[in-house]
C-alpha cells in the first residue's frame, strides 16, 4: 500500500491534501495522475454517502491503493443551510465561484451579523484495498462576510469569515488553513484511521 489516490482534480484541494499527509509517507495521487477517468454521479443526500460513492467508484479502477475522497460544502443557518450537499453545483457546477459567492452575499443583504451565522462541513471517506470502508467527519464555524476578502483557498473561502482568527479562510496561509478548516481537520481525523487500522486484512 504505497499510494494514495484522491478522488479529485481540484488542484487546491490536492495541495491541501499532499501538506496535511505528508508525514504518512505515501505517494498521493489524483485521478488525472494515476489515470482514472470515471464519471461519478454524486446522488447522496449526506456528504458521507457522496464521499463513498466517489471512493467507491476510484477503487474499482485502483485495487491495491487506498482510496480517499471527500465532500464538503458550506451550510448557511439563514438560509436553511444552502447550498449544503449541493454547494459544488449550487448554480451550476461551470458557474464562477465568484459569482457564487456574490449571489449568497445579495441572498443575505440586510442580514444582521449574528444571524450570518454558517459553517463548512466535510466528510472524508476511505476505501482500503480489500474493501474495507472508512468515514470521518469535521466542521468549521464561521460567518458570511459582507464582500470576497483573501487571495488564498478557493471555493467559498473569500466569503467564509472566523471571527476567532478575525480573517476569511481565503485570507489564511496554507498551513494555518489547514490547522482549523474543516477539511483540514477531517483528513487528520482519517489520517489517524488509516495508522489504527495499517496491516488489517480486509478480505
Amino acid at each position: 500500500m504505497s499510494r494514495i489516490i484522491f478522488a479529485t482534480g481540484n488542484a487546491g484541494k490536492m495541495k491541501e491534501i499532499r501538506m496535511i499527509l505528508a508525514d504518512l509517507g505515501m505517494d498521493i495521487l489524483s485521478m488525472k495522475e494515476a489515470d482514472i477517468n470515471v464519471d461519478i454521479d454524486e446522488d447522496g443526500s449526506t456528504y458521507e454517502e457522496n464521499a463513498l460513492i466517489k471512493a467507491r467508484a476510484v477503487a474499482a479502477y485502483a485495487k491495491n491503493d487506498i482510496v480517499l475522497a471527500d465532500d464538503s460544502g458550506l451550510e448557511i443557518d439563514y438560509l436553511n443551510r444552502e447550498p449544503g450537499v449541493y454547494s459544488a453545483r449550487y448554480m451550476g457546477e461551470d458557474t464562477p465561484y465568484s459569482v457564487k459567492n456574490a449571489n449568497l452575499i445579495s441572498r443575505l443583504e440586510g442580514v444582521p451579523e449574528e444571524k450570518r451565522t454558517a459553517r463548512f462541513v466535510c466528510a472524508i471517506a476511505a476505501v482500503l484495498p480489500g474493501g474495507c470502508e472508512l468515514t470521518t467527519r469535521a466542521t468549521i464555524e464561521g460567518r458570511i462576510g459582507y464582500e470576497e476578502k483573501g487571495e488564498g483557498g478557493f471555493g467559498y473561502d473569500p466569503i467564509f469569515y472566523v471571527p476567532e482568527l478575525k480573517k476569511t479562510t481565503a485570507e489564511l496561509t496554507g498551513e494555518e488553513k489547514n490547522l482549523v478548516s474543516h477539511r483540514g481537520k477531517a483528513l487528520q481525523l482519517m489520517k489517524e484511521e488509516l495508522k489504527k487500522n495499517e496491516g488489517i486484512d480486509c478480505q
